[in-house]
């Protein structure tokens, strides 16, 4: 007679993953929120081959030139086409709200998946870090960063994902404790899982769901501080394209060209509001598949 192994295994979906992007993409308002982040990522790439004109191309006697067929969003200080350099400028916004979830995600993530499931030290140690950095006004916390680290895309957008990490901490640490007291996480570690395999496999596939709301959140709210810091200076420096630096030109010149303001404020809002449309339909499809 033959013996098998118990083994321990998250109970599996009765929807797959793919019902739930199917979802999401049925519904009119988070389809076309997709659709614009896939052509802001398209322009992101391609941007140098679908510009109409040189993004840092100067022409100074065609200074704050109106909106025509050769300048459709018209010029700025410079003489610069300001389609071209909102265009050029998408890259950015891809860019910057990368790293900084990305850096938010390497601290927040394992940290949170540890203190949750095995508490102790860890959880103490990080859990008091987190309050501490959590209790700092955010946009001070990334300006002492910066400037420490200095200037530029990157570092600001290091002291951002720094920022960001306690709250990721919070959340991570949260679903972990609740997945942590699932029967099938008791049955991996009592058939000798190891912790690694128990966070990687078992319990990080069953949080995915409020991590991902997480991400696309943070994803905006990056953005924003993105333009914020190259508004004043920390963050994308001359002669790249920022929308916060965009505003800023915009700002000074307002008396100058006072349309300015609109095509990098529009490009902004939109890209937040799409993050955050993704955000809540990934929330919205995941308590329908839970229900179900």
């Amino acid at each position: 007679m033959t013996t098998t192994t118990p083994t321990a295994a998250a109970p599996k979906s009765s929807r797959p993953a793919r019902h739930v992007v199917l979802t999401i993409l049925r519904r009119p308002a988070s389809a076309i929120a997709v659709a614009f982040i896939v052509l802001l990522v398209f322009l992101a790439i391609a941007g140098p081959f679908v510009s109409p004109h040189d993004p840092e191309a100067q022409n100074l006697g065609n200074r704050f030139a109106e909106l025509s067929w050769t300048h459709l969003l018209g010029t700025d200080e410079f003489g610069r086409d300001v389609a071209s350099r909102i265009i050029q400028a998408s890259r950015i916004a891809v860019i910057a709200p990368l790293i900084s979830v990305g850096v938010a995600l390497l601290i927040g993530l394992p940290l949170g998946l540890w203190a949750g499931l095995r508490r102790g030290v860890v959880d103490a140690v990080a859990g008091r870090l987190a309050d501490t950095i959590l209790s700092l006004p955010a946009l001070v916390g990334a300006l002492a960063i910066v400037a420490v680290l200095g200037p530029g895309l990157v570092n600001a957008m290091l002291a951002v994902g720094i920022i960001f990490a306690p709250g990721l901490f919070r959340v991570v640490r949260g679903a972990t404790l609740a997945v942590a007291e699932e029967t099938f996480v008791d049955s991996a570690v009592a058939i000798g899982s190891s912790t690694r395999r128990t966070l990687w496999v078992h319990i990080l596939p069953n949080i995915a769901a409020p991590l991902l709301v997480q991400v696309t959140i943070l994803m905006g709210v990056a953005l924003l501080a993105e333009a914020s810091l190259s508004f004043i200076g920390l963050g994308v420096q001359p002669p790249d394209a920022s929308w916060g630096s965009m505003l800023k030109s915009a700002y000074t010149n307002q008396f100058h060209s006072p349309f300015s303001v609109v095509p990098p404020g529009i490009a902004m809002v939109l890209t937040v509001l799409a993050f955050n449309t993704i955000g809540d339909s990934i929330r919205d499809a995941v308590g329908v598949r839970r229900r179900t």
